[in-house]
């Protein structure tokens, strides 16, 4: 199994194979448009338009579940993603990233690459911690700007916590890229 084999649901409420992206490498990030961490949304498409041609695809997952950061429709979003930082990369229908009803490309991605946070992620990590005790030591998503590298052979290469940001990323995209 890997991500080539999900369907996920698209901003117009339609259906996407994630085989129609075999082949490429791909960025899969959890995203908000309230978030400290939204202007990563510069960054993210700053890479596509650079590393797209070279078979990096970008998809973004908009997200609610942390503090109602996402609490717009998918056609808001679309049109926030356009309006504030011209997204020309994939940007899917809203999703759950944790718990029951968390959409089975997360709950696979979270399986694949449980992820290293602690607390040399500094701020993020002591809020996370104090506020939400329970997601520290799991696979869950802490927060939004989670990000998870897909090789071409769609197996999960490693998962970025959100103070990642973009820029920090592109030594292991061109590595891979090649």
């Amino acid at each position: 199994m890997g991500v080539y084999d999900f369907n996920v649901a698209t901003a117009d409420g339609g259906s996407r194979s994630l085989s129609d992206y075999e082949g490429q490498a791909l960025l899969i990030v959890n995203v908000a448009s309230k978030c400290g961490l939204t202007p990563q949304y510069e960054g993210l498409e700053a890479l596509y338009r650079e590393l797209n041609g070279r078979g990096l695809e970008i998809l973004g997952f908009p997200c609610n579940q942390f503090m109602e950061q996402e609490p717009a429709t998918d056609a808001e979003i679309q049109e926030f993603c356009k309006a504030s930082y011209d997204v020309t990369f994939p940007v899917f229908s809203k999703v759950d990233v944790n718990g029951p009803d968390a959409t089975p490309l997360y709950g696979y991605l979270r399986s694949e690459a449980p992820g290293d946070f602690g607390p040399q992620y500094g701020f993020l990590y002591d809020f996370i911690a104090k506020t939400f005790p329970d997601r520290v030591g799991t696979d869950e998503i802490k927060w939004n700007f989670t990000k998870f590298l897909v090789g071409r052979d769609g197996k999960v290469i490693r998962r970025y916590e959100p103070p990642v940001t973009p820029e920090e990323i592109r030594a292991d995209l061109d590595t891979l890229l090649g």
